[in-house]
């Protein structure tokens, strides 16, 4: 339960084995790529006597199937949007499957026919909704025009025009006042909109220089029409050729429906793409000559039996050189990745570490030790055995019945740890969906609550500070622990076991005086509490040239002292947090218990569980961020440095299902 030990992997195989390695080591999602020319190899061999085969990183095939997963997403897209009979369609059910069985479904012909096809389908469609934009303008227009009854075209003469236009409905009236003040001009209301007034006018050549001051007056709009028949017949045409156009696009949606049956090999598709994106990604860090190829990787040594046993599958075994190396100093100190390994119990919990920062490579992990901690801390601040209950359901039925992507299923199995707390808790404080336990059953006496939420919040408070103690103790022992491994004895003393003695001999004098009233555990308390405070001042001083500075330094260190009593006073939210849910599920449960008999149990059902609802969300979500900030805050600062690489294995996209290795998943 640590850091999962390193080794440097060398793998040196023929250059046409470099896909089938890479596809091997992918599949097994264990092994980070080292970027070869930027490690501490020795590669003046390499160039000395091989430099005229070594081959240029080549971005083709990456760029190749970036431009398919493109293709394959935009069509996805396409077919869910515009495909018809999308009530029927059915999710995608997320499944486990080996890497080595989706490429051997993957069949990238017909893949591409696919896309070939539905680009086709998707360019018609999209003519069809330019076209049609065009029709609807124009079938606008012409509704308005549609009760001209000549053609402008074929109805001009040599001593007269045909204007034809739009003017403002405001100015109708003094437009036609003046239009009356010019002789032999004849004028026809075409259409009356809210807005404008559509006007056929036949004016003498002769009268032009009148008719177009007036129609500048006005700002009249002229229009030209463009057809050679009636534009009654242009109207009812245009409908018609709406027509044909939905049923045209009727024809191509459905055939674009026939893809949806082909949903799920697209989706394997894309998932297959990434997987070739990521191992075209690798290979810019491998030595790639003409002849044989070089590889570099850091594997977790527990790794190594199942990638040589792998290796061994897939090529014959002497047509591969592989071995494994201890990581340098230098290598740890700036290279390194850091993979966190811990039992079924502890792993859920790594989140939160990570969420902080992962430890370096020769730093403890925190995670085993904070998991205790932080179970209690939860279970303390929900505190409801409804609610607990609901956590078990609700976790073991997605792990059960879905196949979760793996963060989805590291947050349920986290849910499903801290539920039991949040039960425990629960029958501590006797409170089951905000309601009190009962203490009588049967005829049986019951003990609960054992702690009262409300008569006995000073004893709680209280336990919260212990609990609080106790982690800090932890954090500082942890610390010495660690230091006395670096071999730096007098840093365990000033930072760790001296702060011990302090907190301890400050505990023991207030026991003494408080509860046993105990002269002589008040005279050890102070003794161990002086003796340890003098540590704190004169490491400092031991350790400096100067001997003021280092009493500065103790003194300010010993100041230190009141960081310590505000972290403990940061674990009454335990207590704050644990009493206020439990308060606010009972106000729920009292304000549906006032409501009429009728509308308690129709109503009122639906507002129990949504006020419930709310409760339990709002009180999952404090617990989870307090019991992670008295981790990051009050716990890990005693101790923990963080600022750790995390490890990167090369691995697939996983969008649409869990890639496992061969030895888990039966094919």
């Amino acid at each position: 339960m640590a850091v999962n030990k390193m080794e440097k992997m060398t793998i040196i195989a023929s250059a046409e084995r470099e896909e089938v390695i890479l596809q091997t080591i992918q599949g097994l999602q264990a092994i980070e790529i080292k970027d070869f020319f930027h490690s501490n190899v020795d590669s003046s061999y390499i160039k000395k006597h091989f430099a005229s085969t070594v081959v240029e990183e080549d971005e083709s095939k990456k760029k190749y199937f970036q431009s398919m997963l493109t293709e394959i997403q935009e069509a996805l897209t396409f077919i869910e949007r515009f495909g018809e009979n999308s009530s029927k369609k059915k999710p995608l059910k997320r499944q486990i499957r080996t890497l080595s069985s989706l490429e051997k479904s993957f069949d990238e012909l017909r893949i591409t026919e696919y896309l070939r096809e539905i680009a086709s389908l998707k360019k018609g469609l999209d003519t069809i909704d330019s076209t049609r934009k065009e029709l609807l303008s124009r079938e606008k227009w012409l509704a308005r025009w549609q009760y001209l009854d000549i053609i402008p075209q074929t109805n001009s003469l040599a001593s007269t025009e045909l204007l034809l236009g739009t003017i403002n409905s405001a100015n109708q009236s003094d437009f036609l006042a003046d239009i009356e003040k010019v002789a032999s001009v004849y004028v026809e209301e075409i259409y009356h909109s809210q807005n404008h007034v559509y006007y056929s006018l036949i004016y003498l050549k002769s009268q032009s220089d009148d008719l177009e001051e007036i129609t500048s007056k006005y700002s009249f709009n002229e229009f030209r029409y463009p057809y050679d028949i009636l534009p009654k017949e242009a109207y009812q045409k245009n409908k018609e050729e709406l027509t044909v156009l939905v049923e045209e696009e009727k024809r191509l949606k459905i055939s674009l429906s026939s893809y949806r049956n082909h949903l799920e090999e697209l989706y394997f598709a894309e998932e297959m793409t990434y997987a070739y994106i990521h191992r075209e990604g690798a290979k810019k860090h491998l030595l790639n000559t003409s002849y044989f190829f070089v590889m570099q990787g850091w594997i977790p040594i527990d790794e190594k039996q199942e990638l040589t046993a792998s290796l061994q599958k897939a090529l014959p075994i002497d047509e591969v050189y592989i071995t494994f190396d201890q990581p340098t100093e230098d290598e740890i100190k700036t290279d390194i990745p850091v993979k966190l390994k811990n039992n079924s119990l502890v792993a859920p919990f790594e989140m939160l570490t990570e969420m902080y920062s992962l430890p370096k490579y020769d730093e403890v992990d925190p995670t085993p030790i904070m998991t205790p901690f932080y179970m209690v801390f939860f279970g303390m601040m929900v505190a409801d055995i409804g609610y607990g209950v609901l956590m078990l359901l609700g976790a073991l039925l997605a792990l059960k019945l879905l196949v979760l992507p793996r963060g989805m299923k590291r947050f349920a199995d986290f849910f499903l740890i801290l539920s039991f707390p949040t039960i425990i808790w629960g029958f501590i404080y006797g409170s089951f969906f905000g309601a009190t336990l009962p203490k009588m059953m049967f005829g049986i006496q019951l003990p609960f609550p054992i702690l009262s939420t409300t008569e006995d919040v000073n004893t709680i408070l209280i336990l919260s500070v212990i609990f609080g103690f106790i982690q800090l103790l932890t954090g500082l022992m942890v610390n010495g622990i660690e230091l006395t491994k670096r071999k730096r004895y007098l840093d365990s003393i000033s930072e760790s076991f001296a702060w011990q003695g302090l907190l301890v001999g400050i505990l023991i004098s207030v026991l003494g005086m408080l509860i046993f009233n105990n002269d002589g555990l008040v005279t050890i308390g102070i003794v161990v509490a002086v003796i340890s405070a003098i540590s704190i001042i004169v490491v400092p001083i031991i350790q400096s040239k100067s001997k003021i500075k280092g009493l500065a330094k103790g003194l300010y260190g010993l100041y230190g002292l009141t960081g310590y009593i505000g972290d403990l006073v940061s674990y009454t939210r335990l207590m704050a947090l644990g009493i206020s849910g439990g308060s606010i599920a009972a106000a729920f449960n009292m304000l549906v218990a006032f409501m009429p008999p009728v509308a308690r149990f129709t109503v009122g059902i639906l507002l129990i569980v949504a006020l419930h609802a709310l409760n339990l969300f709002l009180s999952l979500l404090s617990a989870y961020v307090h019991g992670a900030r008295l981790q990051y805050v009050e716990f890990f600062g005693k101790f923990y440095t963080g600022g750790g690489r995390a490890f990167k294995p090369l691995k697939t996209e996983e969008k649409y299902m869990n890639i496992e290795k061969k030895s888990k998943v039966k094919e």
